[in-house]
């Protein structure tokens, strides 16, 4: 030992390139800039490193105590570690001479790992990564060996080993993904994750999970096997499951509150970089190379701090919802086998609530049936129960529209009894009513009109908390079925026909969706037109009537008895009227129908009324002998007759006119949904139209919008929106 130690420094001499000793790190250097000019201390160096490793196996084999004083010595491990580091910096230069050396590192880690100390296994660990860094190694030869470290009961490499995986795989997905290579690598970790061992299972647990949260193995086989790993024989790999899929919710949470608190924080401390053209230029062509350097430097970092900006912003902007539970493959199974295992299970409390809130959100998020879980709650549903808010927001997560009402109504009603009464404290009511409210607008079928009534008049408690939930479950019911409230507490702005749908109703879609907005945009536009042309007829028809009314005075100064003459023009007129209207029916045969024949025999009966009344107008004044007065009678009479019969033509003239508008736009629009394909054009109109019927109904109903039930699947109930005083509820 002391001969190969003291030996090791004479060939360094003796080479005849420095009169001095050299040292590793010095020689290590020089070896890299002259590679082939250091062959020799290399093959010497090799040769240590060899000789070292053979005798501290064979001092662990015989396993010397510390009496002997060569177990004890640290000198071995010391200079095993020295030359395994100079060797894995100096491999890339020297890859022939030095190409069973990497193997030989890791296999002399992976046999003894447990039995090094800790200094030697360190050093040699970061031997190994080196080596894989300058991908002389691959990452799945050694992957399992580094997840064998990490159960060692060393803090520093088990730290080590984790931050290389990580990166190492992160490093790997950077430009391209590799799904062969990452498959791989994820059967060895899903492997680890199902065997019994504790401790290798939940590292494996734990770096997946770091994966899938720096959304490097962002896939769906990685989210389903950590969900699968809720069955876990060890109750601590399953709560460790239950809390990232907990946690990422709050987190998930935790980033949509902070977005509207920080906005301002941030625009403050990272304002938006602009990057002129004059500092691209400098960076390129002014300065001194060095002083380019730094100008590009900073260059660079500016173009990737706006980058990030932009993937920030974007992603704000797209604020998807993500949770692991979305990708199982079998949701239902999962559920009833976990469900099973709650039942069964001896946990603490805590770890039953956990195992709940997962179950609830499960059932939510894919609108599962699960009949037995509602019971299971409903035991558990009382004010002085601990956590009841969390409890709360878990039953409301797992109602939705495919559960049958009856399986809900005795949770629903437990609830309201326990919470909404008159002996209840504030708080638990304002709680009670805010859950029902929620319920209710997953399963508006559970309320009744009785009950909602009594739950109404809460409205003019003196507690803000009570009055204000009390109104929102009014405001609900006002748009999802206004005919439970009483008639004052409707509102003005009331669809009378709203009403919830019948449990498994489903609208099903015949045409492209919102495409009657179209239609009716068309519509609009037409009858604008319309409504021009009527205009012009009606001025027409007002012209008509002046020149009649001039000839008609003529007649009465030429003529004192013009009452026969008038009513025979009336009945000329009439007839044809009613020959034009018999000449349109007869062309448009599929036009008429019965409220045009209604129409027409209405204004048929006021025109034979009207002619009555001039005829006995008539002879009334002729009876009388007054000549002057019979003049203006007659004049009055024929003026106003007149203008009935130019009126009644050019209304029978629009109305028709307006019956063939319509029907060719309505054969139009058929042949045109029949032939024709809608072209971009027109869908960006339609959702465009769309955006302006949203406008318009959320002003009408005040910013009230009811969400769908995929979006109320996906929506996450908090409990602190649930609760008012938890503190008050659970002393």
């Amino acid at each position: 030992m002391v001969s190969m130690v003291s030996g090791s420094a004479e060939p360094l001499s003796a080479s005849g390139r420095s009169s001095e000793k050299l040292s590793l790190p010095s020689l290590q250097s020089k070896m890299k800039t002259d590679p082939e000019g250091y062959e020799t201390e290399l093959h010497l160096i090799r040769n240590q490193f060899y000789s070292a490793l053979e005798l501290f196996q064979q001092q662990a084999a015989l396993n010397f105590s510390s009496i002997s004083g060569v177990g004890a010595d640290p000198s071995v491990a010391k200079d095993l570690s020295d030359r395994a580091m100079f060797l894995a910096h100096v491999t890339p230069f020297y890859p022939k001479q030095l190409a069973e050396f990497p193997s030989d590192l890791a296999a002399f880690l992976k046999s003894s790992a447990r039995t090094l100390p800790s200094g030697l296994r360190f050093h040699a660990t970061q031997a190994v990564i080196l080596l894989v860094n300058r991908k002389i190694i691959d990452i799945k030869d050694t992957l399992s060996l580094f997840m064998e470290l990490q159960t060692l009961d060393d803090r520093n490499l088990r730290k080590l080993a984790f931050s290389h995986v990580v990166h190492s795989i992160r490093r790997m997905n950077k430009n391209h993904k590799n799904e062969a290579k990452n498959r791989s690598l994820q059967n060895i970790l899903f492997g680890l994750l199902q065997q019994d061992d504790e401790a290798k299972a939940k590292r494996s647990l734990i770096t997946l999970c770091e994966l899938h949260r720096r959304k490097v193995w962002f896939d769906e086989r990685t989210a389903n096997a950590i969900c699968m790993a809720c069955f876990h024989s060890s109750s601590r790999i399953m709560i460790a499951v239950l809390s990232f899929l907990l946690d990422y919710e709050k987190i998930e949470n935790d980033d949509e509150d902070s977005d509207d608190l920080s906005s301002e924080d941030e625009m403050t401390q990272n304002p938006h970089v602009v990057i002129s053209k004059e500092t691209v230029y400098k960076a390129h062509h002014k300065g001194t190379a060095a002083s380019k350097k730094k100008k590009k430097a900073k260059l660079q970092r500016a173009i990737r701090s706006m980058k990030r900006q932009q993937r920030l912003s974007s992603e704000s902007s797209n604020c998807s919802y993500y949770s692991p539970l979305y990708h199982l493959k079998d949701a239902q199974g999962f559920v009833e086998k976990l469900f099973s295992r709650l039942q069964t299970c001896n946990e603490r409390f805590e770890v039953k609530m956990m195992m709940l809130k997962v179950i609830a959100r499960t059932v939510g998020l894919h609108r599962l049936i699960l009949l037995n879980f509602y019971p299971f709650l409903q035991r558990y549903v009382q004010p002085h129960q601990k956590d009841i808010t969390n409890l709360l927001a878990a039953a409301v997560q797992a109602c939705h529209d495919m559960v049958p009402p009856d399986a809900v109504e005795p949770l629903f009603k437990q609830i309201v009894n326990q919470f909404v009464h008159d002996r209840s404290r504030p708080e638990a009511i304002a709680v009670g009513l805010n859950v029902i409210r929620e319920i209710c607008l997953r399963m508006p079928l559970l309320m009744t009109e009785d009950l909602l009534q009594d739950l109404v008049l809460y409205k003019k408690s003196h507690e803000k908390a009570v009055s204000a939930a009390a109104r929102s479950l009014i405001t609900l019911f006002r748009e999802v079925c206004p005919s439970l409230l009483v008639k004052k507490d409707r509102g003005r702005p009331m669809d009378p026909k709203a009403k919830p749908k019948a449990y498994g109703e489903v609208n099903v879609l015949s045409n492209v969706p919102d495409i009657e907005l179209l239609e009716q945009d068309d519509d609009i536009g037409g009858s604008e037109d319309d409504e021009s042309g009527d205009e012009a007829v009606y001025i027409s028809s007002d012209d008509g009537n002046e020149d009649n009314d001039d000839e008609e005075s003529q007649y009465t100064a030429n003529d004192g008895s013009e009452d026969e003459d008038v009513l025979d023009e009336e009945g000329d007129e009439n007839d044809s009227v009613d020959e034009y209207e018999s000449d349109i029916d007869d062309a448009n045969e599929d036009d008429s129908d019965d409220e045009d024949k209604g129409d027409t025999e209405e204004l048929e009966t006021e025109e034979d009324d009207y002619n009555e009344e001039v005829s006995g107008s008539s002879k009334a004044g002729d009876s009388a002998g007054d000549g002057g007065n019979e003049d203006q009678k007659a004049k009055a009479s024929k003026r106003k007759l007149s203008d009935f019969e130019g009126q009644l033509i050019a209304a029978d003239t629009s109305l028709r006119a307006l019956k063939r508008l319509a029907e060719a736009k309505t054969s139009h629009a058929s042949s045109d949904s029949v032939d024709g394909i809608l072209s971009d054009e027109h869908f960006q109109r339609i959702k465009k139209l769309k955006v302006k019927k949203e406008a318009k109904t959320a002003l009408a109903q005040q910013g009230f919008k009811i969400p769908s039930s995929d979006q109320l699947s996906f929506k996450r109930v908090d409990p602190s929106k649930l609760e008012v005083c938890i503190l008050c509820l659970n002393r």
